[in-house]
């Protein structure tokens, strides 16, 4: 038993002078606890500016967020603007397009109309002409009747004027 003891002892001294050498050497890679604080108060300030960041990034994310909405809205309004600009139009063409329909349909009555009074005018002309004629025709029968009668006047005159001279030789 004595000698187990021993052996027992001898195991566990060796196992113990293992578990010490490995503690050692796991103190050795181990950092300094001065250079462990240093660590963890960089760790916390860099902890801190991530916080910051990522609080910055956040509101810079909603600003951005609401930018856009309100950029949207806005498009959204010229949109409808557009739109509304567009039907306006739309009405108006179709308006101007109906005045037009009804402003050629004036101009072909109108067109029409001058057309008939073309040939009016042309009638008017041949029958003026027809007038000028008969007119011309009428003049000179008036001056043929005006000589006729000028010719009649001066027989008559000379009738007279021998009947004159007749008439108191036939009384005497």
């Amino acid at each position: 038993q004595l000698l187990e003891a021993k052996a027992s002892l001898s195991l566990a001294q060796a196992q113990h002078a293992l578990q010490l050498q490995q503690a050692k050497a796991q103190i050795n890679n181990m950092v300094p606890k001065k250079q462990f604080e240093q660590l963890q108060n960089t760790l916390r300030e860099e902890q801190c500016k991530t916080q910051k960041l990522q609080e910055s990034f956040q509101l810079q994310a909603e600003q951005a967020c609401r930018q856009l909405i309100r950029t949207q809205e806005e498009h959204e309004q010229l949109l409808q603007a557009a739109v509304e600009q567009a039907e306006g139009l739309e009405q108006s063409l179709r308006n101007t397009e109906a005045v037009l329909a009804e402003r050629a349909a004036q101009l072909r009555d109108a067109q029409a109309q001058l057309s008939r009074n073309k040939l009016l005018i042309e009638e008017l002309c041949g029958e003026n002409r027809r007038f000028a004629m008969a007119l011309q025709a009428a003049e000179l029968k008036q001056k043929s009747m005006e000589e006729k009668n000028q010719l009649l006047e001066e027989q008559a005159s000379a009738l007279k004027q021998l009947i004159g001279k007749i008439t108191p030789a036939s009384l005497s």
